[in-house]
């Protein structure tokens, strides 16, 4: 038996109907604060991730799914969906009626990651990004969306972290800071960490070995370096967050693994995923437009880890299976006949509606219509159809009423709908 892939995993019904919810909920929530749907490829040329996320991330080292085509271009299947939106937001020049774009997309992404609980190869996320915008109200607006979404869908225990990066005006004093700090622990650090170091110091106050973070326990925090500006801009996106009642942690751990984030960043924890504590997470990246070949344009965004967020969201698979309107129970080849038309021309009216194609008895096609949920059963059989009359019981009452096959449809819709 052929089995899929490991660290990847199959969405079954019963499963599925969770996601479409969580994905309604999304969708009707972006577009009510003006965002529109955008659908990006899976696959994009590798270098757009090199000069995006950063060729020494541990994300482009190691995990990314790169290959060769038969043409001999390099691509990849995207590891995130942040680069792809700001290359299409230049190459298709969104920005040209007005800079400012509100876009979203929910999909799969791909990493050659461990796979463990919540973390798979081909993995979801739903995205929102904010371009050419520069003001940190945006941000603040973004974490709002976040915890809304999460309230809606009773995620238990959210928590927002925020944290500035600064710039690339005040950020070299911080990390000259920090860099003096790795070099007097050096030998404290975990393998990453330590190749981490010199290449990508910020990361390493994101490691969750506990060797590391004691190691790391007095390190310089970034928002005491900040420039004005900065600092002006991280005081009013506070502000906004404490106006909007969004209670807060300043996290001066909080950094992002991708080299693109600047000012503000900002992650959604739960206490419900164990060690893997943050189901969405975001911030500022305002030269990655200009750095990909476009203007010289502001951004921010977030990513929800989708399959994180199914895990934990307060809400009940079985309440969105769908359940049939009519069952059809049909006894014998002709009135199992009769029954099929009647079933195609029931759906093709906008009715939900099942029925069993082979040949079985009342009582195990009535175990099938309890099984399934149904509504209703329209039953026919022998005497069902000389009569030309068929029964419709609604299977909550047990109350039966006699349906004449003459107007069948019209008279079934009408009784289910009003």
């Amino acid at each position: 038996m052929i089995q899929l892939i490991r660290g990847f995993k199959d969405i079954l019904p019963g499963e599925v109907e969770l996601w479409q919810k969580i994905e309604q909920e999304a969708r009707t929530l972006f577009e009510s604060f003006g965002f529109r749907e955008i659908r990006i490829p899976i696959m994009e040329k590798t270098e757009l991730f090199k000069r995006s996320i950063g060729e020494d991330t541990d994300i482009v080292e190691k995990e990314m799914y790169t290959f060769a085509d038969r043409g001999g271009d390099m691509v990849t299947l995207r590891p995130e969906a942040t680069a792809s939106i700001v290359r299409a937001y230049i190459q298709h020049k969104l920005y040209a009626p007005d800079p400012a774009q509100r876009l979203y997309m929910i999909g799969p992404m791909f990493r050659r990651e461990r796979p463990q609980k919540g973390r798979y190869r081909q993995f979801y996320q739903i995205d929102a990004e904010v371009l050419g915008v520069k003001s940190p109200l945006a941000d603040a607006q973004l974490i709002y969306l976040l915890v809304l979404l999460l309230e809606r869908l009773n995620v238990a225990g959210a928590e927002a972290r925020i944290n500035s990066l600064g710039c690339h005006a005040c950020r070299p004093d911080f990390r000259a800071a920090l860099q003096k700090l790795l070099a007097s622990v050096g030998d404290r650090l975990c393998e990453d960490c330590t190749r981490r170091k010199d290449r990508n110091p910020l990361r390493v106050l994101d490691c969750k070995v506990p060797a590391c973070r004691e190691a790391l326990s007095d390190a310089p925090s970034v928002v005491d370096y900040l420039c004005d500006d900065c600092r002006r801009d991280f005081d009013e996106l506070q502000a906004a967050l404490t106006s909007l009642g969004v209670a807060y942690i300043v996290d001066k751990r909080l950094v992002r693994g991708l080299d693109y984030y600047t000012r503000a960043t900002f992650e959604i924890q739960t206490g419900e995923l164990g060690a893997q504590s943050a189901v969405a997470g975001g911030g500022r990246y305002d030269k990655l437009v200009k750095e990909l070949g476009g203007p010289d344009l502001p951004a921010t965004g977030f990513a929800i880890g989708f399959d994180r967020l199914a895990e934990i969201v307060g809400l009940q698979a079985g309440d969105y299976q769908p359940r049939p309107d009519v069952f059809l129970a049909a006894l014998g080849e002709r009135s199992r006949s009769l029954a099929f038309e009647w079933c195609c021309r029931l759906g093709r009216e906008g009715i939900r509606v099942e029925m069993e194609l082979g040949d079985k008895s009342l009582k195990s096609l009535m175990k099938s219509a309890d099984r399934l949920g149904a509504a209703h059963v329209l039953m026919i059989g022998d005497k069902e159809r000389e009569e030309k009359v068929a029964l419709l019981r609604n299977m909550g009452t047990k109350e039966q009423i006699a349906v004449p096959f003459d107007g069948v449809i019209a008279t079934v819709k009408r009784l289910l709908t009003k």
